[in-house]
């Protein structure tokens, strides 16, 4: 549900289809990765809020786990998504179940039922103060078997990536088969071997099931499986019901399953659901770790019942809590899974133990490993980013994980260096530079394209140095007198350069004559030490996408004109393609001149964000994930970019290796 809802989160407000491609709806909203993103959040708290009714759990569940970016803004949508997914739900299920069309009586697919006492019992209690130090050792148990689930499930996934994946797809098929016709021989010989024929009728007293005091929906999942009249099979009781029944069975059945059963069937379903999570099929996690949680936790109470005398124990809360343990040690959840459990009960009183259970075995699991979620995200590559970074991370600046080998565009390009770089790269972004050389004006003299760059730069410096001599005579009417001195002292010292002087400060700084490679060179390689590292005057940013949009629609043009000549595209014609861009491999261009020249200023960012090389980490994150960035030019005082941070270069496993290197050479 999770992972559908996600799918139609990402692909519903886009209005098109990959496979229907005549489908086109013209609807220009929502075109951007970041609403994209903030539709795929708001689809997966929407299947959380429907498989469980909880439509706060849902959002929480999105925040937590779903999320690498998030405001305030957000938290209202998608929590008006959940409780729209959650109502909808409700009210068809009430009509085609119960013909009582909006009574809203089914909240979620799954239901837990209600706990309470039998009235006739008055020393029972759902739980007691007593209580809380078993469910922190469940908690302890529970995050020790859900760092032994991961850890084994890592293993397989590991060798599924090895193994299964890189083979043909049929070897997916045949693995899929293989699990399907072993959980079928584990159930039906378990059923038949393991397996304790019990008692239907008389009193709940001896270990067996009274129909007066059960209601009808758990009665009629018993399952008697070659028993004689009269009795049922406890372990086909477990197994032979869908997930979600026997999972109300261990809530709300007492008495009904022995000790030897449950932990039988606890080790199956363990095993099983650990070999099945991964495999090329949709399998849940959720409900198979709620079912062997329920299972330890119903074990726990009967072991409390029969050998320790605590009679006065409610065993649906034990299992609940058993559920909630387990869970909790596999995904590593604390604030959405209590909501989820709390909404799903509809008993606010469980608050408190599902949240200590909860943390107690996070804690525990975290000693050993990570969630599941966490572990296949990193399995595939994916750049989650965590919440925040450790204290140990502000060791490292913004120059100790940035790549400094960059890939570049200049603002006046060749068609053939921009082809080039598109086809030998993959990067989703790059920096718009000019280069400072000492030696560019003898470019000046018979290329058009070096003296357009050389144009864009002389101008973009001439700007900076005008709002530098404008802030100034700004500072002079400020009210501090010592601040209006210093700055008279400045301006008297110091008198304006002129433009020639200015451009010629600018090429001559600090740096010796480069090669002579000329800006329609795509970087290459083979580039020397000095060629890689040479100082880059960064003017924008541009993106991947508008630089094929541009290629694919033929804006150019050529020495023999100037850049106004080029045409220009509007913002909708750039959006028009997204989200699907043609691909540059894809692209017929063979009616485009290779040495046209293409003008990327009017498209790239001229402002994106930017850090200084000695930023500390902990800042860049903090900017990266506030703001939802996918890219962050390094920048230092001279307004030359010396690197670029994406998301891979904030990732935990990143971090933690860059300050390992810091460690080894201090």
């Amino acid at each position: 549900m999770i992972h559908s809802g996600a799918v139609v989160g990402a692909g519903l407000p886009q209005f098109q289809s990959i496979s229907l491609r005549k489908i086109q709806f013209n609807f220009p909203y929502f075109c951007s990765d970041r609403d994209k993103r903030d539709f795929v959040s708001a689809g997966a708290a929407a299947g959380v809020a429907a498989a469980f009714g909880a439509p706060i759990g849902g959002t929480l569940f999105s925040l937590e786990e779903g999320s690498s970016f998030w405001n305030q803004g957000l938290t209202w949508k998608v929590l008006f998504c959940s409780m729209a997914a959650t109502f909808t739900l409700n009210f068809f299920r009430s009509g085609i179940q119960f013909g009582s069309w909006g009574s809203f009586q089914l909240p979620g697919l799954l239901n837990f039922g209600e706990f309470k006492c039998s009235e006739s019992d008055k020393k029972c209690h759902l739980w007691t103060a007593v209580d809380l130090g078993f469910f922190i050792l469940m908690g302890i148990v529970g995050g020790l078997l859900g760092a032994t689930f991961n850890c084994l499930n890592k293993r397989l996934a590991k060798y599924r990536m090895r193994n299964v994946h890189p083979k043909p797809k049929l070897v997916r098929v045949l693995e899929s088969l293989l699990v399907s016709l072993t959980t079928t021989v584990v159930v039906f010989v378990a059923s038949m071997v393991l397996g304790e024929c019990r008692q239907i009728s008389s009193s709940s007293g001896n270990g067996t099931l009274s129909l007066q005091d059960i209601s009808e929906d758990v009665n009629s999942s018993i399952k008697t499986f070659f028993c004689p009249n009269e009795t049922y099979n406890d372990m086909a009781t477990l197994f032979f019901n869908p997930q979600e029944s026997a999972i109300l069975q261990l809530f709300h059945q007492d008495g009904t399953f022995s000790p030897v059963t449950l932990s039988l069937f606890f080790l199956l379903y363990f095993l099983l659901s650990c070999w099945t999570y991964g495999i090329s099929v949709p399998s849940g996690l959720f409900v198979p770790s709620l079912l062997c949680g329920a299972a330890f936790g119903r074990l726990v109470a009967n072991l409390l019942k029969s050998y320790i005398g605590l009679d006065h124990i409610y065993s649906g809360t034990f299992a609940l809590i058993g559920a909630a343990a387990f869970l909790g040690g596999v995904v590593r959840m604390t604030i959405s899974l209590t909501v989820i459990l709390i909404e799903s009960t509809n008993e606010i009183t469980y608050g408190l133990p599902i949240m200590i259970t909860l943390m107690v075995a996070k804690w525990t699991g975290d000693f050993f490993n990570k969630g599941i979620y966490d572990i296949h995200v990193n399995l595939r590559g994916v750049p989650l980013l965590e919440w925040e970074t450790g204290v140990e991370m502000d060791k490292l600046q913004a120059s100790d994980i940035m790549e400094p080998n960059l890939t570049y565009v200049y603002p006046h390009t060749r068609i053939q260096s921009l082809v080039s770089i598109l086809r030998t790269t993959v990067h989703h972004a790059f920096p718009v530079v000019t280069e400072n050389r000492g030696n560019e004006r003898e470019f000046m003299k018979g290329n058009q394209l070096i003296s357009n760059n050389i144009k864009f730069k002389k101008s973009s410096i001439l700007t900076r140095a005008g709002e530098q001599r404008k802030r100034s005579q700004s500072m002079k009417s400020y009210p501090s007198s010592e601040l209006r001195n210093m700055c008279d002292e400045h301006i008297a010292t110091e008198e304006p350069p002129e433009k020639e002087d200015l451009l010629q400060q600018m090429l001559e700084r600090r740096y010796t004559p480069y090669p002579n490679l000329y800006p329609d060179q795509s970087p290459s390689e083979e580039w020397t030490m000095e060629e890689r590292f040479r100082p880059l005057t960064f003017h924008g940013l541009i993106l991947r996408s508008q630089l094929v949009t541009l290629l694919d629609r033929g804006v150019c043009y050529s020495e023999s004109q100037s850049s106004a000549s080029q045409p220009r595209l509007s913002y909708a014609e750039m959006l028009e393609d997204y989200p699907h861009y043609p691909d540059i491999h894809d692209l017929d261009l063979t009616l485009l001149n290779p040495r046209m020249i293409v003008d990327v200023t009017p498209y790239m960012n001229p402002s994106p964000f930017t850090v200084s090389p000695n930023t500390h980490v902990s800042q860049v994150f903090n900017l990266f994930r506030t703001m939802g960035l996918r890219h962050l030019p390094v920048v230092n005082a001279v307004g030359e970019v010396v690197g670029i941070i994406t998301r891979h270069n904030l990732t935990h496993e990143f971090l933690q290796a860059r300050l390992r290197q810091h460690y080894q050479t201090i």
